[in-house]
């Protein structure tokens, strides 16, 4: 029997995001894009998730559903047998003037958004989410601009406000003890790969991949690099 593996979009992403692993890996385990609801708490998406999830089963987010997996290894660590990390973090809104500079950026993205649009909020966006080379890839620009696009600004809110009240996840790495791949593009400048590095630290398990050439937007940016890194993590996942 294949692998569930349960695949989590990160902030105002969908299904394309994933669309590359979900064709490559399917020779392997049955890849199910869950997509993230209407929500405001990053805890509620995770009830969700398990709700619709089989007894076993692997989880892989990117970005903000690395965060919701982390959510969903908190509640229920025994069902899981393989947990992935891409492009996200694990540690609560900071104290003081580092937190209110998170919080200040995303409201303005959201103002913009609610102003001129979700694709011109995402043209300003996209400018540090991929490696700077592929900037002049209008292809690739195109797949993230229309992604984010066909969000709103209320849905968009809603994600900002289950970030920014995101809690700490320290503990839950810890506890974790099934295969945990954690991954990164190396030049990724909204999560970088320091805390990837403290994050596999934290891991009984964990196997950290760092793809060099590539930004914050990691399936999309370097599918192949990002499809064989979970591939060879599933090989070590049991079977469910």
């Amino acid at each position: 029997m294949k692998t569930t593996l349960l695949l989590i979009p990160g902030l105002l992403c969908d299904e394309v995001v994933w669309s590359a692993q979900v064709q490559a890996l399917s020779d392997v385990a049955e890849p199910r894009v869950v997509l993230n609801g209407p929500s405001d708490s990053l805890g509620a998406l995770a009830d969700s998730i398990i709700a619709q999830a089989p007894p076993r089963f692997a989880i892989a987010g990117h970005s903000m559903g690395g965060r919701i997996a982390l959510e969903v290894a908190r509640r229920v660590p025994d069902r899981l047998i393989g947990l992935g990390l891409l492009d996200t973090g694990y540690e609560a809104l900071a104290p003081g003037e580092a937190g209110e500079r998170e919080r200040q950026g995303r409201h303005a993205l959201l103002e913009t958004a609610r102003r001129a649009g979700m694709r011109e909020m995402a043209r300003v966006w996209v400018q540090g989410m991929v490696h700077p080379a592929r900037l002049s890839d209008q292809a690739l620009l195109d797949v993230i601009l229309d992604m984010f696009a066909r969000q709103t600004p209320d849905f968009f809110a809603m994600q900002i406000h289950a970030l920014l009240t995101r809690p700490d996840a320290r503990a839950v790495l810890a506890t974790v003890s099934c295969p945990a791949l954690v991954l990164c593009g190396r030049e990724d400048s909204w999560a970088p790969p320091t805390r990837h590095q403290d994050m596999n630290v934290m891991l009984k398990r964990g196997s950290l991949t760092v793809i060099p050439d590539c930004g914050h937007m990691a399936p999309i940016e370097r599918p192949q690099a990002v499809t064989h890194a979970m591939r060879q993590w599933l090989k070590q996942a049991p079977h469910s």
